[in-house]
């Protein structure tokens, strides 16, 4: 399993929603996720937008694109987009760039 970390920047004036939202998942969406191979996956929020999001997967790429061809995820990324800073048109999980991780503690 290959742990995946990445950043996003989450609208000061929209965190509020964004907690709310996170707080009531839809359970098709949780659904699709474990679906398509995203485990343990968590998002942390810090109170000036800085988000953090951390998951396990076998391959981030082919489970990416496996939710991407979900309706849930279409419908889920189209209402959250609006969240998000600098996507520069670009859905918020297409722009999960993964940080490259330097250490680890087993």
């Amino acid at each position: 399993m290959k742990r995946v970390c990445f950043l996003l920047k989450v609208r000061q004036e929209r965190l509020a929603e964004y907690r709310e939202r996170h707080a009531a998942v839809w359970p098709e969406m949780q659904a699709a996720l474990t679906a398509t191979g995203w485990h343990n996956y968590s998002l942390f929020l810090r109170d000036d937008g800085l988000l953090v999001g951390y998951l396990e997967t076998e391959d981030f790429e082919r489970a990416r694109a496996a939710m991407d061809r979900t309706e849930v995820n279409a419908r889920w990324q189209k209402e959250m987009a609006g969240c998000f800073e600098e996507l520069d048109g670009a859905a918020p999980d297409a722009a999960m760039v993964p940080l490259s991780e330097v250490f680890h503690l087993a």
